[in-house]
Formats: C-alpha cells, sequence, structure tokens
C-alpha cells in the first residue's frame, strides 16, 4: 500500500471550487467602511434555520474555503457539454488540469488577493491547491463574524445540531471580482446509510486528531441463502405472512464478487477487468485496516483475483475530528464496501482511496477534489446531503458542481449514491432529493433487488424499496413456531433515493427520455419548467441481496475480523465504477462525464439497461430474515421479520409531537425511465455500446 498524506498531495485541508453570482454595490453593516458586496447563495436556505439552538461562543473554531470565481463559468459548461456528447466532434477530446484553469480558473492574482484579505481579517490561511480555485483559512467565530459581517448561531436541522450564519455573507468589494462564495461557515453534514444508526462501540472513544476504533460488531446468523430462493422457511404457518405467499424463501447471507460479476455479466478477462484504470473512491477519515480487511476478504471469497498491495494507494487525511456528529466508526462499514465492491467489478483495476478530516462538506469536497485531480478515470461517492437539494446553501451547491465540471472535461467520471431514504418523506416528512446526487453535472446511482440463482444467473430484479413486518421479536429460535399473527405492522423501510429537483432545472440529456410527470412533478412551484430527475441508473443495493463483506470490528470478546451482508446505494455506486472502468479499459479512453452517453444509449440500443419493473404478484416479492437480536450472537435471541420487496404501499412520517401523515410511497419501478431506478440497471449490452460511442 503506497500511503500519501493529504497536505502533502494538496498543500491544504480545504480545497473548494465556486461560482457563485455576486450581486454588487450592496452596502452592510460592518468593521470595515469600505462598500461591501453580497455573496448570493452564501445563505442556508430558511428551511434549514427555523430550529435556533442558541448563539456560538466568539472563540469556537471555524474552518472554511473561500472561494475563487471562474472567470468563465459559462464556457466552462460549454465545454463539458461539447466533450460528452456522443454527437459532438470534440466527444472524448478532454482538456487537461492546465489547460481548464487556464481557460476557465482564477488567475494568480485572483489568489493572492483573497490571501491577502483572508490575512488582513486576522485568518491562518492554508497554501492554495494547485488547480488554484479556492483558499483555506481557518479562525474564531468571531472573526467570521467580523469579516462577512454576519452572527452565527447552532441550528438543528434533519436531527443534527450545526452552526450556520443568519444570513448571507458579504465581503469588501475590492475582492468581490476574485471571491465567489464561502463554503464550511455553514456546516453541512454528508451521511450514508452506515453512519446513521449507533455503530460506534462505548468503549472507542478517540483522541483528538485520532481515528475513532473499528464499529461495533454485526454479523449474519443461519439460515440465510448462498443464492437467491436456495433455503425457505417450511416451519412457520402460513397465516403468518398472509398475504404473502408461504413457504417464504430466507434471503441472502450477502453476495460474494463472482454471483454479483456474473449477475451482470462482467468479464474476468484481462481485456476487461479495469486493467490500466484507477478507482478513486472518497469517504471520510481512514480506516488504518482497510487494505489488509479487503485482502483477507478476497483471500476468502475471491482467491483467484487478489487485491495486491500495488493495486491500492491511500491518501489520508492529516487529521480526523468531528467523530460524534459524524458516527465514525461507521465510515469504516464504508469503506470497506466501496473498496471490496469495486474490486469485484474490476479486479484488475487500481484502486486510490482518499479520507477526508471528517463528514462536513468542505472537508469531503476536498478530499473529492483531490480525487479529481489524481489521475483517476471514474470516482465513486457512497455519500451525501439528506435533503440537500433543498436545503444545501446556493454557494455549497456550486462549490461542487464547478468540480463535477472539472471533472467531466479532463475525462473523469463522478457518480453519487442516490441515498437510501427514498425521496426523504418517511424520515423528514418532506419530500426532496440528496446533494450532490441531485446535481445534473453527476451520475446518480438508485438501487435494485438483485436476485441471482444456483448457476449466478440473474433471475430478477426490482426495484429497492423495501418494508419490512416484525413478525416475533426476541425468540429462542429461528422461526416463530406456531404463531399466526405478526408482532408488528407492514411499514416502509428503506428504498433507493431521488425524486425531482427544486433548484436544476431539466439538463438537455434527460429531455427526450424522462416522462413528463416525473420532471413536472414540482410544477405547482414553478410552473411548467421541467426539472432534473434522479436517479440516472441503479444497480444492486437491496440488504435482502446485499454483498457479503470483511472488515476488523469490534465484538464483546475482543476486536477481529469477520463478515456479514451489507447494502444500500453505498453499494450502488461503488459496483457501478467497477463496470465504468471495465468499460474504460475496453474503449480505450476514459467515458469521462456519463450521462449524455448513458441516455443516448438508451435510446440507441435496449440491451443497454435491463428495465426494472415491478414483479407480476407483488405479494410473492418478498423473503424472511433472521437477525441476532444484539446482533453478534443468539445470547439474546433472534428477530425474524418479513421483507417486502419492490413495496409501492403506504409509508408514514410522525414528528416529535406523535403527528402522523402517510401516503403511498412516491419512487416506484415502472417500464421506461422511472423515478426508483431511472434507466435501469446495467444490461448485457452495456460495455459494448458505451465502448463504441
Amino acid at each position: 500500500m503506497k500511503s500519501i498524506r493529504l497536505w502533502a498531495t494538496l498543500g491544504s485541508v480545504g480545497l473548494i471550487l465556486g461560482a457563485v453570482e455576486l450581486v454588487g454595490g450592496v452596502s452592510v453593516a460592518s468593521a470595515s467602511t469600505a462598500a461591501r458586496t453580497m455573496l448570493k447563495g452564501s445563505a442556508a436556505p430558511a428551511a434549514a434555520r427555523t430550529d435556533s439552538q442558541g448563539a456560538i461562543p466568539g472563540s469556537a473554531k471555524v474552518s472554511f474555503d473561500l472561494l475563487l470565481s471562474l472567470h468563465n463559468a459559462a464556457g466552462a459548461q460549454k465545454a463539458l457539454r461539447s466533450i460528452s456528447s456522443p454527437t459532438s466532434a470534440n466527444y472524448h477530446k478532454y482538456l487537461t488540469l492546465r489547460d481548464w484553469v487556464a481557460r476557465y480558473g482564477p488567475t494568480t492574482a485572483d489568489v493572492t488577493a483573497a490571501e491577502s484579505w483572508l490575512r488582513q481579517e486576522g485568518f491562518t490561511v492554508g497554501a492554495v491547491a494547485k488547480d488554484r480555485l479556492f483558499v483555506s483559512a481557518h479562525g474564531t467565530a468571531a472573526q467570521v463574524e467580523n469579516a462577512f459581517s454576519t452572527t452565527l448561531g447552532y441550528y438543528k436541522v434533519d436531527g443534527h445540531t450545526v452552526r450556520l450564519a443568519s444570513s448571507a455573507l458579504s465581503i469588501p468589494s475590492s475582492v468581490a471580482g476574485a471571491v465567489s462564495g464561502v463554503v464550511g461557515v455553514n456546516e453541512t453534514i454528508a451521511t450514508t446509510s452506515l453512519t446513521n444508526g449507533d455503530s460506534t462501540p462505548s468503549t472507542s472513544a478517540a483522541q483528538p486528531g485520532q481515528e475513532p476504533a473499528p464499529p461495533a460488531g454485526f454479523l449474519n446468523p443461519q439460515p440465510c441463502s448462498s443464492f437467491w430462493g436456495q433455503k425457505t422457511d417450511m416451519i412457520d404457518e402460513a397465516a403468518l405472512y398472509a398475504p404473502f405467499e408461504s413457504p417464504q424463501a430466507y434471503d441472502i447471507c450477502g453476495y460474494k464478487p463472482a454471483q454479483l460479476r456474473a449477475g451482470y455479466g462482467m468479464s474476468t478477462s484481462n481485456k476487461q477487468n479495469g486493467t490500466g484504470v484507477t478507482i478513486a473512491i472518497v469517504d471520510a477519515y481512514d480506516s488504518p485496516t482497510l487494505l489488509s480487511d479487503a485482502q483477507t476478504y478476497f483471500r476468502i471469497n475471491d482467491p483467484n483475483h487478489p487485491l495486491a498491495s500495488s493495486q491500492f494507494t491511500n491518501i489520508s487525511p492529516p487529521t480526523v475530528d468531528q467523530e460524534d456528529m459524524c458516527g465514525a466508526s461507521g465510515w469504516f462499514d464504508e469503506q470497506a464496501l466501496d473498496v471490496e465492491s469495486s474490486h469485484s467489478m474490476a479486479t484488475g483495476a487500481n484502486i486510490l482511496f482518499v479520507g477526508a478530516q471528517d463528514c462536513l462538506d468542505n472537508s469531503l469536497l476536498a478530499a473529492l477534489t483531490t480525487a479529481v485531480t489524481s489521475g483517476a478515470s471514474v470516482v465513486s461517492d457512497s455519500w451525501g446531503d439528506t435533503l440537500g437539494d433543498l436545503l444545501t446553501d446556493a454557494a455549497t451547491k456550486t462549490a461542487f458542481d464547478n468540480t463535477f465540471m472539472l471533472a467531466g472535461t479532463t475525462g473523469v467520471s463522478v457518480l453519487f449514491s442516490s441515498g437510501d431514504d427514498g425521496d426523504n418523506f418517511a424520515d423528514s416528512g418532506l419530500t426532496a432529493p440528496d446533494y450532490p446526487p441531485s446535481s445534473p453535472f453527476v451520475t446518480a446511482v438508485g438501487g435494485t433487488t438483485l436476485e441471482v440463482g444456483s448457476a449466478n444467473a440473474r433471475l430478477a430484479e426490482y426495484g429497492w424499496s423495501t418494508a419490512k413486518q416484525p413478525l416475533c421479536v426476541g425468540v429462542a429460535t429461528t422461526n416463530c413456531g406456531t404463531a399466526t399473527t405478526p408482532a408488528g405492522p407492514l411499514a416502509w423501510q428503506a428504498g433507493g433515493g431521488g425524486g425531482t429537483s427544486y433548484y436544476y432545472t431539466q439538463p438537455y440529456y434527460q429531455a427526450p427520455v424522462v416522462p413528463a410527470a416525473l420532471a413536472l412533478r414540482n410544477e405547482a412551484l414553478f410552473g411548467p419548467v421541467p426539472l432534473r430527475v434522479e436517479p440516472d441508473i441503479s444497480m444492486d443495493a437491496d440488504a435482502q441481496s446485499g454483498m457479503l463483506i470483511g472488515l476488523t470490528q469490534t465484538f464483546p470478546d475482543g476486536t477481529y475480523y469477520d463478515q456479514f451482508k451489507e447494502g444500500g446505494t453505498s453499494l450502488a455506486s461503488p459496483l457501478l465504477a467497477g463496470v465504468i472502468a471495465d468499460a474504460d479499459q475496453a474503449a480505450g479512453t476514459p467515458l469521462g462525464f456519463l450521462n449524455p452517453a448513458l441516455y443516448k444509449a438508451y435510446k440507441a440500443d435496449p440491451g443497454t439497461f435491463n428495465d426494472i419493473v415491478p414483479p407480476t404478484d407483488p405479494n410473492a416479492a418478498s423473503v424472511v430474515r433472521v437477525d441476532y437480536a444484539n446482533t453478534v450472537d443468539n445470547s439474546d435471541g433472534y428477530n425474524v421479520s418479513l421483507r417486502a420487496i419492490n413495496y409501492a404501499g403506504k409509508e408514514v412520517y410522525c414528528d416529535t409531537t406523535g403527528n402522523c401523515a402517510s401516503r403511498k410511497v412516491t419512487l416506484t419501478a415502472r417500464k421506461g425511465f422511472d423515478s426508483l431506478t431511472g434507466l435501469g440497471s446495467v444490461g448485457p449490452n452495456f460495455i459494448q455500446v458505451m465502448k463504441n460511442f
């Protein structure tokens, strides 16, 4: 394993790109009498500032990134379209990073002006990244309030207490031409499904700057199936499952690499295994056992395709923080899943892991920019801001979007998991996609339930929308015996994220494909304006058909390596990353920004994608799952539940006062492009079609 310190590569812990529109000549109160300019888009949306939690001490530390303006944002977007559109004469004629910065990026004079102003305000200024698109700085809350003429406070947003500015930020008009926005003053927490729960061992409190302990242990009990339909519950009463069919099959113990490759028709030949291609993976933190765990995993589960140390490079953060806020140990599960699934689909590819300092957007954007400018041709990101399309401020979106435009124009495919909470209604009462997957400059990867049979053939594939019904809880055996009444009601549990944006209009590549009913879903607010819809494409994500992964965990009897099944669109994105690495090798060139080619391929060849449609009999689409009540052994008994697949029934949201609202699930599978799986999953002709554009 090659280990590189992030600061040594970048010279900065905050790498930011930005181009937020400025509104000139607006005077505001300030410690300085000089004219000031408001930074449009720098205020957190009003919806995020409804639940104040009090003021922030003036001495509190604040790290942020000052975004420098693109000098030709329209030109950058036009270049991306020209280079990524299969019908363009410039298709795949990528720019170098140096060329992109020279044409569209800030000048050295812009950098100097920004640094000078930050130092005048008393901030400690970090080094500038090689793309010159941001300047990192840190200081106190009092310095931030004075420099940007605002006040800071704590607010409760989506269950987290975060720091937000009470108003838009402003800067002296003398630097307004160079500076376009700020990321990090408003805190935004990125999550994965693996970091939302209590995965941190109670005895694992880390010292400042120290990586967290391995996550709390989780194991799968038997019975579970090695392939779809292998094992069936022949003991429980048929009435227990009504109206679902009986007997019920048990869910998957976790697919192994060969099953996932075969399920999607992937080859392991030297001509189609990603050889010569680098996949970059971006997550928060950096598990010290990431490589050794992955090597153990493949030695056990796929011995003919080991992960060699020479295939793996690690860029670690200079320090780590915010472990409690970020559910830090859960990111280790995510890292193992990302590395093991991407290598499973592209056994010859190199893997670059880039760890961020924490789960805040400015830290993750720093790591993302490292990945985009590293030489990798595909970058997988299994994280996002819940409800971010609605709640993440415009300056942060612009910073990310400029990074994505840089990536696509220089030949890098950027993938984002679409999320695991559907349209977020059941968790928040709001209906909005996550960000960054809602950005039109990335490929949003949704989820499916993949059924792989005994011969490793794909038997069926449905949209990932799962409902759970507890059948019996804390029982001594792995079945419910003579019980005929479930222990609880059937309720929506999890599913692939997606929906219609509130922020982005419809990108040109979606116009010929996305149904008007989806593109105009927010017509009541915006009129007849088609909007961005995601996900774009989907892969296996349902935990009931998930992947077996292995990593070091913290068990009651010690800390050691073990294995369990995992899912979520956290699985779907790196699975697709592996497929894209295979396609890059087959094409002899990086595919770059994928979406224009994906949507054209959808129209050109039906075999490019597997169309995901509902099961003929919804009552047949279910499995039974057995879990340890305490997650690690049978000392506290077992929990047995039914999991309904491709669920399209009622979902319920209840607020903290007990008031509840319900409605039918809005993200559903259907013939053609749909709101749950987008274009569908990787089909038998995918690589052949994509490489021939």
